[in-house]
């Protein structure tokens, strides 16, 4: 189980499958409140520096296994949770997840984890302030992706697995894994469903629409650009005043 947040900033996370469009929404969500003058950052999935050597070297030779894929998975959240996430949020910062402690909830029970095992993983982590869960057709989801795609990767599509010796149809056998595990998660960690099928600028409003209500009334860290410009205007002398 995730701990309560005690920061003073705020954590905002989208999960879905690949092929949601979580990941456009959440660079929108970004950019408007930075244009609020919010101090906002951003964190990606699997983007540690610390361990990303060692997870190229294992995906290229293919010697994950599905507990050492979790163990590695679970590292870098943690290098990123202890050196950039969490001190921002004491900062007063909002930070921005595009994945976080579901992905691995959902992705590593798929793969035969054992959920227990995966969660106290992660029981070092807060409960985000809000979860985005986008949902799509898993149709849908596969069509945006190949798309978009000269070709799957091999632990992308689960080929580790042994569902299908078809690259696709074990992509698809894996997500749909995924988001059986995602919607046993709703009501648990209180996600907020977001319907994926809607169009891009109906989801945008509506996702503004609840980061605003949930932030009214709230004072986190303004962004340097804002503190700038107050600094400016404190300073610049009165019309008519004396010189």
């Amino acid at each position: 189980m995730l701990k309560p947040g005690n920061y003073k900033g705020k954590l905002i996370v989208v999960e879905g499958i690949d092929g949601s469009g979580k990941s456009t929404q959440i660079d929108l969500l970004h950019k408007w409140l930075q244009a609020q003058g919010k101090s906002v950052y951003f964190s990606q999935w699997n983007s540690s520096s610390l361990v990303r050597s060692t997870t190229k070297l294992a995906k290229t030779e293919k010697i994950f296994t599905p507990t050492t894929f979790s163990l590695l998975a679970a590292t870098d959240f943690a290098d990123r949770w202890e050196n950039f996430i969490l001190p921002l949020l004491k900062a007063g910062v909002i930070v921005l997840a595009d994945r976080y402690a579901f992905t691995a909830f959902a992705r590593d029970v798929a793969r035969g984890v054992d959920p227990d095992w995966v969660r106290n993983l992660y029981s070092f982590a807060a409960q985000p302030d809000m979860v985005f869960y986008f949902r799509v057709p898993l149709d849908v989801a596969v069509d945006r992706i190949l798309s978009g795609r000269a070709k799957l990767k091999y632990y992308e599509a689960g080929m580790d697995l042994g569902l299908s010796e078809n690259k696709v149809t074990s992509f698809r056998l894996f997500q749909q894994s995924i988001i059986t595990q995602y919607d046993s998660m709703v009501d648990e960690f209180n996600f907020t469903v977001i319907d994926g099928m809607q169009p891009v600028e109906k989801t945008q409003k509506l996702l503004r629409q609840v980061v605003k209500n949930a932030l009214k009334g709230w004072d986190g860290l303004p962004s340097p650009e804002t503190l700038h410009r107050k600094a400016a205007q404190k300073a610049a002398p009165v019309a008519g005043g004396v010189q």
